[in-house]
């Protein structure tokens, strides 16, 4: 009687390196960045744009995504999209990479989450992760750090 353990088969053992490879060399999976703050959807929106323009920054739009959600008669909870930038950092990302122009300018989504208004955004290793763009350039740096403290600045009363 012979005795079989409980390992994989080689074929197994491929097909599962063969998906760790996958993974491992696959961009990771988009990084969100998550500050709590207090105040509804419309205040915190109102503080991150009013921070963005105090910083220097162009305020481009912001996107009442709750509000389209009613025109079409379906229901959303308040998700304001304030969409901002500096060309000053952006223009050398795109200069890198122009595909750096699909997620620039930055963006921050301000949310209710279930009863919580919360700032979300993308890291920016993430946003450039499928581009060129050097995400330890100066101009990089910058934005990780506009984004952490602008948000910061937004988060508060």
């Amino acid at each position: 009687m012979t005795h079989s353990t409980a390992r994989p088969n080689r074929w197994a053992r491929n097909l599962l390196g063969a998906v760790a490879l996958v993974f491992a060399a696959s961009p990771s999976f988009a990084e969100y960045i998550e500050v709590p703050a207090t105040g509804s959807v419309a205040e915190v929106a109102d503080r991150l744009e009013a921070a963005a323009q105090k910083a220097g920054a162009t305020v481009f739009a912001r996107v009442d995504h709750a509000s389209g959600a009613a025109a079409v008669d379906m229901e959303l909870p308040d998700a304001t999209l304030v969409i901002f930038g500096n060309p000053m950092l952006g223009t050398p990302a795109m200069q890198q990479d122009v595909r750096a122009g699909v997620v620039l300018p930055l963006r921050v989504l301000v949310a209710d989450e279930d009863g919580k208004t919360m700032l979300i955004y993308q890291s920016v290793d993430a946003m450039f992760a499928d581009t060129d763009v050097d995400t330890d350039a100066e101009f990089a740096k910058k934005m990780t750090g506009a984004l952490d403290k602008l948000t910061a600045a937004a988060a508060k009363e």
